[in-house]
């Protein structure tokens, strides 16, 4: 049963209750002229009057609370309360002028045997070139367990290589592909040797060129800022 119909149904109620008024001052009059018997002390009248003062406030009592219901069940609901929602705050995409602006770091859920470097970059202008490349060093037992972009799978080749001490994950976007504005992120995640890990000698590069050409270029480290 729906609300807008108990409403319905508590008004025709409500419409449809009425007191007999005829009825209750019969009553009353035959109150009136009742006569106490010859054996019964004259103190009966006022017995009579108080039990029928008392029946009349019931019957009232009991319509007052009735109404009283049947206008609460009927009163509008109140108006639901505001309420305000904590929203994070959006990050500020690159300034006119300076299309890439990249961070590396590495990742929370990074443990003592295994971690992931992220390589975060924003740009301001549509890429129709893109090359990523992390460099992860050789500190002990480094060797490649995945790794993953934001970015189409299907618009990039992709690499993971030793060279130079380092292991070397690199994203290429394909001919034809283009990179949309906004903020993306390329990660390569990899064993290491047991305990914290030192990521101080890794680093990234970033090269992209815009659709009019421009070639535009950003790096950086792992260290602590």
């Amino acid at each position: 049963m729906s609300e807008e119909h108990l409403r319905q149904q508590l008004r025709e109620a409500a419409d449809a209750h009425r007191p007999d008024r005829a009825r209750m001052l019969a009553r009353v009059e035959r109150g009136m002229h009742e006569r106490p018997a010859a054996d019964e002390p004259e103190r009966r009248p006022a017995v009579g009057w108080v039990r029928i003062a008392g029946i009349t406030a019931g019957v009232v009592g009991a319509l007052a609370v009735g109404g009283f219901a049947v206008g609460s069940a009927l009163r509008p609901d109140p108006a639901p309360r505001q309420q305000q929602v904590a929203v994070s705050p959006t990050q500020t995409p690159p300034q006119a002028g300076n299309p890439l602006w990249a961070d590396g770091s590495v990742d929370p859920g990074s443990n003592a045997y295994w971690a992931q470097s992220n390589v975060t970059f924003k740009t301001n202008s549509q890429l129709t070139g893109l090359t990523v490349e992390l460099r992860v060093a050789q500190t002990g037992k480094v060797n490649s367990t995945g790794h993953w972009r934001s970015l189409p799978a299907d618009d990039f080749t992709e690499s993971v290589t030793e060279r130079d001490g380092f292991l070397v994950y690199r994203w290429v976007l394909r001919p034809g592909r283009s990179v949309p504005v906004g903020e993306h992120v390329f990660a390569g995640q990899y064993n290491h040797a047991e305990g914290g890990r030192d990521a101080g000698a890794d680093d990234y590069v970033v090269t992209g060129r815009t659709r009019d050409g421009q070639r535009v270029s950003v790096d950086g480290d792992f260290a602590e800022k």
